[in-house]
């Protein structure tokens, strides 16, 4: 009988954690199916974004203000000003350049508009993008005749001030880095005698002998680097140029104060560089006394996607970690990328 016992006791033992394992797989497979039930869903959402103009703004959309009395637009330029600003899932963020021009275009056909309140807060930006703001900054003032003001916020560096100089007044905050006046190319990397030394050889095929030229795989030569240094120079040029004519300033003195140097608020106002030191309401409200413009409305212009589409993918995923290697190599391939610009560089 005792023996009988025993047996039975030792199979369901044996039995126990069959069950347990059985458990576990089901567990697993359950999590894999919610997996992929999320994954089809960030796909379909991302289809359908990247398909929008077929569906309308129900799915990604932007509202457009519109004017129905007189108004002084709050035009922000925060961040790096780029032609796109976009996050992992090619979602809209921070400075959007097109939706800026844009705005300013409407500015310029809405009659209820008075004037322009330009709130930076920026490092500057890529060398087009700045110059087309600034372009389309002076259409307005020169086709409206309506005043156009900058107010800087803690940087207002390189294409952040070039921007400013389409104003006809700027205020710095007592604590804004401005200035930066010139011009960068990115950061060039030669690990050509790190592959040397680790025995591995590269060959790049060209139609002439500058057609690579800034290749991390071979040494620059001076002609490349002479190259490289026109470009930079030109573009210092148009720069320098810039704020002598909008600050009415003789050539001379603003490439002396051009030699990229950041300066604050108390400095910038010294050496002419800004107007005044205050904060942005203190300039609003200098802005309405000057021109009278007592009975506008002060209309924000930020843009937002409200959209569903925008909505179900705001909510930011964590981010995956990223060992000191890859974060290197990211960091060398994004700055070979950096177009010339007026970029403040940290």
């Amino acid at each position: 009988m005792t023996e009988n016992t025993n047996s039975e006791f030792e199979l369901q033992n044996k039995d126990m954690p069959q069950q347990k394992k059985t458990l576990g797989i089901k567990s697993k497979k359950n999590i894999m199916v919610w997996v992929a039930i999320i994954i089809i869903i960030i796909v379909a959402a991302l289809f359908i974004k990247w398909t929008s103009n077929y569906f309308g703004n129900w799915f990604y959309g932007n509202d457009q203000y519109v004017s129905t009395s007189p108004n002084i637009a709050v035009l922000y330029v925060e961040g790096t000003i780029m032609s796109t600003s976009v996050d992992s899932f090619q979602m809209p963020v921070g400075y959007q350049h097109q939706w800026t021009l844009n705005q300013i275009d409407d500015l310029i056909n809405d009659s209820y508009n008075k004037a322009i309140m330009l709130v930076i807060n920026s490092p500057g930006g890529g060398v087009y993008e700045s110059d087309e703001l600034y372009l389309k900054l002076k259409e307005y003032r020169d086709q409206t005749g309506r005043p156009i003001y900058a107010t800087m916020g803690s940087m207002a560096a390189s294409g952040g001030y070039y921007i400013a100089t389409a104003s006809d007044k700027i205020y710095a905050n007592r604590n804004t880095w401005t200035g930066s006046i010139g011009v960068t190319i990115g950061t060039f990397y030669d690990i050509s005698e790190f592959l040397a030394k680790n025995g591995v050889k590269t060959k790049t095929i060209t139609s002439g002998n500058n057609k690579a030229m800034g290749s991390m795989t071979d040494p620059m030569t001076a002609e490349q680097l002479a190259i490289f240094q026109s470009l930079v120079n030109e573009a210092y040029e148009q720069f320098t140029g810039i704020v002598a004519k909008e600050r009415k300033m003789d050539l001379s003195v603003v490439k002396k104060l051009a030699d990229g140097r950041i300066y604050t608020a108390k400095q910038a106002l010294s050496n002419g560089l800004v107007d005044a030191i205050g904060t942005r309401q203190e300039a609003m409200s200098d802005l309405i006394a000057t021109y009278k413009l007592s009975d506008c409305e002060i209309v924000d212009l930020i843009y937002t996607d409200n959209s569903f589409l925008g909505k179900l993918l705001s909510s930011k995923l964590p981010s995956l970690p990223m060992s000191d290697t890859s974060a290197i190599l990211q960091m060398v391939n994004s700055s070979r990328h950096t177009p010339i610009s007026y970029t403040f560089e940290w």
